[in-house]
């Protein structure tokens, strides 16, 4: 392999993209699909981020609503409601970057305040969000909602970079932009499957691309769908696929477990 490394910026912190990272899902929801009301408490969501640092993960997503299909929004005052001790409690508790799951700007304004360096929006980060992002240094995790017509990987690329052009005439750098397919958002299952396989076809240069399968539909459908506890296999196959692909980062519940896959592929990778 050849050529520079790129890096993502997340505040203060620059990770460079010479290996697979892995981001930590804490839910701090009561209807998240997978593991709704387990960290509702403040207590336990700080235990289970200090968890997963330990299990090897490089960054900690907070959630404070379900995106999950058919998922009913809650108000910003309550998403934040939620999240509002977690955030500032994990950043001093890890020292990890901690990313918060939000398309609510007035949240992620106050979550860039309490010690979050990045935002995770998965309505792909309107004109509002990319203000609140440009007034910091924090990283921006941009996701592709779906929608729109023709064939998925050039959709999914365009949108990407027309988000791109948005966030650069804001002053906010490539370095500073990591862009998500949106596996499970407003797609059909085969292309979700073409984003996981091909997900180096949507990759913008300069800038990380994330991989967010876990436990999701897609790695439900080809194995006869099993709960969602018991998805890791096909997960770990989905990630390391996308990895092998191009992508920089993982989104995962199960870390211990994707850490070690993540390294596993990155050496597979090396070989390339």
């Amino acid at each position: 392999m050849s050529g520079s490394v790129g890096v993502f910026q997340a505040g203060e912190q620059v990770l460079p993209l010479d290996r697979t990272y892995v981001m930590g899902i804490l839910n701090v929801t009561p209807d998240s699909f997978s593991d709704g009301g387990n960290y509702l408490d403040p207590a336990s969501a700080v235990a289970r981020a200090a968890e997963m640092a330990r299990e090897g993960a490089d960054v900690i997503d907070i959630g404070g609503q379900s995106t999950r299909p058919g998922y009913e929004a809650v108000s910003p005052q309550e998403e934040w409601a939620r999240i509002r001790e977690v955030v500032p409690a994990v950043v001093k508790e890890t020292g990890l970057p901690v990313s918060v799951d939000t398309f609510y700007p007035w949240v992620a304004q106050r979550a860039l305040e309490a010690g979050a360096s990045i935002l995770n929006d998965v309505s792909g980060f309107g004109e509002e969000m990319l203000q609140v992002a440009a007034g910091s240094r924090c990283g921006c995790i941009v996701m592709d909602p779906g929608g729109g017509e023709g064939e998925v990987l050039r959709r999914v690329k365009g949108f990407f970079l027309s988000r791109l052009q948005a966030a650069e005439a804001l002053g906010i750098s490539r370095e500073r932009l990591c862009f998500d397919p949106g596996v499970g958002f407003g797609k059909t299952m085969e292309e979700n499957l073409a984003l996981i396989a091909r997900a180096g076809a949507v990759k913008v240069e300069g800038c990380a691309l994330l991989m967010a399968a876990s436990r999701k539909r897609v790695t439900g459908f080809p194995c006869g769908n099993p709960p969602f506890e018991q998805r890791l296999p096909a997960t770990l196959a989905a990630h390391t696929a996308a990895v092998l692909a191009g992508a920089d980062m993982l989104r995962v519940h199960d870390v211990k477990e994707a850490v070690q896959a993540a390294r596993m592929a990155d050496a597979l990778k090396g070989c390339l």
